[in-house]
């Protein structure tokens, strides 16, 4: 994401139970009403996530409400939406998937130029005791910056 971009939905859960290893942007193919209701926020990706078939990447369980002007012309909320990625990314893609265990998840959908973008976020499962860790450490490093605030 760069200055020219507005975020439009953010899935700070994803972050929450994932280690998130790598990120990759990819364009995502939108029907008319879809785009009109991603440009106006009313979008929801803490749910979705990545699957692979037949050479294809698709964007599973993000919900796009309906375009309240499309009306009758409108598009399935849960529709599964196309990823635009290249080849060699998909492959990678399913690769971690498979190989190493490895979830895909969105993380940020963003406009850019006028275009709908998605981060995804490659990352793995964390344990409940991996999240308190988390937590406990960035806890412990608050601490230690108000301690050096105070005597600095």
């Amino acid at each position: 994401m760069n200055k020219y971009s507005t975020a439009v939905a953010t899935n700070r859960k994803a972050r929450h139970d994932y280690d998130i290893l790598e990120t990759i942007e990819a364009g995502i193919s939108l029907q008319g009403s879809e785009i009109k209701s991603v440009r106006s926020g009313q979008i929801n990706i803490k749910e979705g996530y990545v699957l692979i078939e037949n050479t294809q990447a698709w964007l599973v369980n993000v919900h796009i409400s309906p375009y309240d002007p499309a009306s009758r012309m409108n598009h399935d909320p849960l529709r599964k939406k196309r990823l635009l990625l290249h080849k060699k990314e998909i492959r990678k893609l399913q690769e971690s998937q498979q190989l190493k265990g490895l979830a895909v998840v969105p993380l940020k959908v963003y406009l850019k130029g006028g275009f709908a973008k998605i981060e995804l976020g490659v990352g793995r499962g964390l344990k409940q005791y991996d999240k308190r860790q988390k937590i406990a450490k960035r806890d412990a490093e608050r601490e230690i910056q108000k301690i050096l605030k105070r005597r600095g």
